[in-house]
């Protein structure tokens, strides 16, 4: 079962992107990313974020790790079930991005030496 709703925000980019291809033409990618809370006693939320088409690849070449960006698009919240009867169900918050602007970027690899 998922439930979804319409997110605005910052995020901070945790690892690089892992791309997959479907039907030999649409790029998908997915990565971790980090919500930063600015409130007391909030623990910073880590979740998923998904980018599908031309926007996948544009996010593969501009971005890149501790960057932040401002994302919006659907989230989700997707439950897991676990393998074995041990093992607990897991949820999992996603965000399928639907547009996403540079806000904070690394300058570490954009100039280069003459």
């Amino acid at each position: 079962m998922q439930s979804s709703s319409y997110f605005s925000g910052i995020v901070k980019i945790l690892e690089n992107p892992k791309p997959q291809i479907f039907n030999g033409k649409i790029m998908s990618i997915q990565f971790r990313v980090l919500i930063p809370q600015t409130r007391r006693n909030k623990p910073s939320k880590i979740i998923l974020l998904v980018f599908w088409g031309t926007l996948a690849r544009d996010v593969t070449n501009y971005y890149q790790i501790s960057d932040y960006i401002l994302v919006e698009g659907y989230t989700a919240l997707k439950t897991t079930k676990g393998k074995d009867s041990r093992i607990p169900n897991s949820e999992k918050g996603l965000i399928t991005v639907l547009k996403v602007y540079p806000f904070l970027l690394k300058l570490a690899n954009t100039r280069k030496k003459v």
